[in-house]
């Protein structure tokens, strides 16, 4: 069981859903391990909804694995796929409650900081919180999908169906929006300069 485990660890997310279409429900298993983490705070970010976001991946995966079957191998990455969906899902969110403001997002603590750290962290997650909720929708996913999910320009393209420069410019004027929401509140999140 253990060599198992780690020979579909070390497949690609494309192997390993190739291998669910095929039955194999490990494969499923650390797929989904892999990439509902990853998912899952994309859309928290997006939502800052928790609960919406949890609901928002669930049915993400649940979309991949009704598609497994089919999957054609060499035309997209799982991942930009899965991304992809994801967006759509919480666009169709946002569409939906865009009268209602953004909850306060809850996020874990390091154990090993001190209470004055894990308030001053706590305090820059909920300002960013509230600087990505400012931002219009496509620039607040471009944004997450670049400096918080860490994909390529190209990859969020694909993503948001639209082109690279697009990206460019949606993730420029969203760090620049950014930026001046965030340039008075340094000194009290603890960015003083030196």
């Amino acid at each position: 069981m253990d060599m198992a485990h780690d020979a579909e660890s070390d497949l690609s997310d494309e192997a390993l859903l190739l291998l669910y279409g095929g039955g194999d429900r490990m494969a499923a298993q650390h797929l989904t391990r892999r990439l509902t983490p990853r998912m899952l705070g994309y859309a928290t970010r997006v939502l800052g909804d928790r609960a919406e976001a949890e609901d928002v991946a669930q049915e993400a995966m649940l979309r991949l694995w009704r598609i497994a079957e089919d999957w054609r191998a060499g035309e997209a990455q799982v991942t930009t796929w899965l991304y992809r969906v994801v967006a759509n899902l919480c666009t169709d969110r946002l569409r939906k409650r865009r009268p209602v403001a953004l909850d306060e997002i809850a996020e874990p603590i390091d154990g090993s900081a001190s209470a004055a750290q894990q308030l001053q962290h706590g305090a820059r997650l909920k300002a960013l919180d509230a600087a990505l909720s400012e931002l219009p929708e496509r620039q607040r996913q471009a944004v997450v999908l670049r400096h918080i999910e860490g994909l390529s320009n190209p990859e969020i393209a694909a993503v948001l169906g639209v082109s690279s420069e697009a990206v460019e410019s949606l993730t420029a004027r969203g760090k620049r929006a950014l930026t001046a929401h965030l340039a008075g509140r340094k000194a009290e999140l603890g960015f003083e300069d030196d």
